[in-house]
């Protein structure tokens, strides 16, 4: 089902001082966009997820955080198959491979019957110099050039809760962008909730601009820190 418009190269992974980073094609070590993200967070972002540790309990915090991981874990590679292959298989009996096995195909049925063409899946990005990362889905979402990514969430997400998704979304476009000489012109988040709720949100137009600015003012903090 893939499209091979695009030569990507893989990226080694490495961990500098408990950071995940990439090696690019010209050996350069660069921070991961999850490293970036996670060290330019505000106070706030960072204080409401203390409480919240606090307020469920630190084991339960873990395991719950840990759960979630590995259902979205599962459910991108049901995903990952379902691009590459069309289809995927039965998920045979484990629990937690059922309920990301629903949470994919809710995905499959009602947000990606809206991709026209694959580029790839799982692919390695990076913008010389700067960053690096890996975007699960880079194709053609009606009919427009698009980076798309998988969510699992416990709940129902409000737009205004997932800034870090968009920028995210934002950093993987400009890397593609600035390599392969493209202009992807929206940013797709397809989720599901572990009680198989589905959702969609698209960035584009004026607001994919204002995000790409917000990813620009993350990337000069982070820098500007490591000095």
């Amino acid at each position: 089902m893939i499209t091979n418009k695009f030569t990507y190269q893989p990226l080694n992974r490495e961990t500098i001082d408990g950071k995940r980073h990439y090696v690019t094609p010209d050996n350069q070590r660069v921070s991961s966009v999850t490293t970036i993200l996670d060290a330019t967070k505000t106070q706030e972002s960072r204080d409401a997820l203390n409480n919240w540790r606090k307020r469920v309990g630190i084991e339960k915090a873990q395991n719950i955080t840990t759960e979630a991981a590995g259902r979205g874990t599962r459910m991108h590679k049901w995903l990952e198959n379902y691009v590459k292959n069309g289809m995927i298989d039965e998920p045979g009996s484990n629990p937690y491979s059922q309920q990301s096995h629903v949470m994919a195909n809710k995905i499959i049925e009602q947000g990606l019957i809206n991709v026209n063409e694959y580029w790839g899946v799982e692919i390695p990005v990076y913008y010389p110099s700067l960053y690096a990362g890996t975007t699960d889905c880079v194709g053609v979402w009606k009919d427009k050039p698009a980076i798309i990514d998988f969510k699992q969430s416990n709940k129902a997400k409000k737009r205004e809760w997932i800034d870090d998704y968009f920028l995210q979304l934002c950093a993987y476009m400009l890397a593609h962008d600035e390599v392969h000489e493209t202009k992807i012109e929206a940013g797709v988040i397809l989720m599901c909730t572990q009680d198989f709720q589905y959702q969609e949100f698209v960035l584009e137009g004026s607001d994919l601009e204002k995000y790409k600015n917000m990813w620009w003012d993350r990337v000069a903090e982070y820098y500007k820190n490591k000095q």
